[in-house]
């Protein structure tokens, strides 16, 4: 990773300053003692934002995986989807359309199992379920022995 540091010139004229490039190398769970070249830990969160790590440190397990709202939007999307296929919408006189075939059920089955695989995948890593890593902070909070393994 590729940090910028401005290496001062003795000149008045910015034109005359250089910048140097140096390499920071960004462990995971590592602090850097010299923030990742810049001039406080302030600046580096405003400038270059939160490492992957210091991410994921601060995602809480309880946090809610789908908002609500998403949720509500695809249902009133689905609600609008089986509307517009009932037979009262656009069918040509004479032409009666059933009220329920087989590519309701089939879409139900497919919502179904696409639902239950994203709230699996949503729920599992980070998870009491799904175990944590060895470097995990709060893995020997949620062992029953307390020991790290």
């Amino acid at each position: 990773m590729i940090t910028k540091q401005a290496v001062e010139s003795k000149d008045t004229d910015p034109a005359a300053n250089k910048v140097a490039l140096t390499s920071a190398d960004s462990e995971w769970g590592k602090e850097s003692d010299d923030f990742y070249g810049y001039s406080s830990e302030e600046e580096r969160l405003a400038k270059r934002g939160l490492e992957d790590w210091e991410m994921v440190d601060k995602i809480p397990e309880s946090q809610a995986a789908i908002p609500k709202w998403f949720i509500a939007v695809i249902i009133a999307v689905l609600l609008f989807a089986i509307g517009l296929s009932f037979p009262f919408w656009g069918d040509r006189e004479g032409f009666e359309r059933e009220w329920f075939n087989w590519g309701f059920a089939l879409a139900l089955v497919y919502i179904a199992i696409c639902a239950g695989f994203i709230y699996a995948m949503l729920n599992l890593y980070g998870s009491k379920a799904g175990g944590r890593l060895d470097t995990d902070k709060e893995a020997k909070s949620d062992d029953n022995d307390g020991a790290n393994n």
